[in-house]
């Protein structure tokens, strides 16, 4: 059950296409949580993936599957390390950046808007969001457009695309490890 959530949610980085998921999971116990996500880590790490709550309440955990080299390549993309710094974030370094993200998290805060920057969105849409306050965009998908609308569709149609191919391969008996394409 918990690699046909994993799946599920996070195909599109699964697959090499996105840098980053972020998905709610519900939770009976901590250890068996825990225990799953050290199952899933083992087959993971090897291909270039890393999976991590988030955020951790009562009977639900928030999940982040991602792919460290490519969220550290787009964190220091010249917008996105000023949007980081503007919201206070420690530099543009993979792990400070996700220990911040966690303790906003952990802080009972919402979802603070530089999240986008963590799952691969562009730059200019994360900005795009702050400045506008989420009003005022060419369309939503995934994300709220505020950039390049025609690459957005096309982006958000082979995630749709990416997901429906790896449920189809899961429900014929593939796995986890069959599915999560080396980076």
């Amino acid at each position: 059950m918990f690699a046909d959530q994993l799946i599920r949610q996070g195909a599109p980085t699964l697959a090499g296409l996105k840098t980053a998921n972020l998905f709610p999971c519900r939770l009976a116990h901590r250890a068996d949580l825990l225990r799953d996500l050290r199952w899933a880590n083992q087959l993971l790490v090897p291909r270039g993936l890393r999976l991590l709550p988030l955020r951790l309440e009562e009977g639900r955990a928030l999940l982040y599957l991602f792919r460290p080299d490519r969220l550290g390549r787009d964190l220091r993309d010249q917008t996105a390390q000023a949007l980081l710094d503007q919201a206070g974030y420690p530099g543009c370094q993979v792990l400070p950046c996700l220990r911040e993200l966690r303790r906003r998290l952990a802080a009972g805060e919402g979802f603070p808007h530089e999240i986008g920057l963590f799952l691969g969105y562009p730059p200019e849409d994360v900005q795009g969001f702050i400045c506008h306050q989420g009003r005022a965009c060419k369309f939503t998908g995934c994300w709220k457009v505020y950039g390049d609308a025609q690459a957005a569709r096309q982006c958000f149609a082979a995630y749709r695309s990416c997901t429906e191919s790896y449920c189809r391969r899961r429900a014929n008996g593939e796995g986890l490890e069959g599915l999560a394409v080396e980076s």
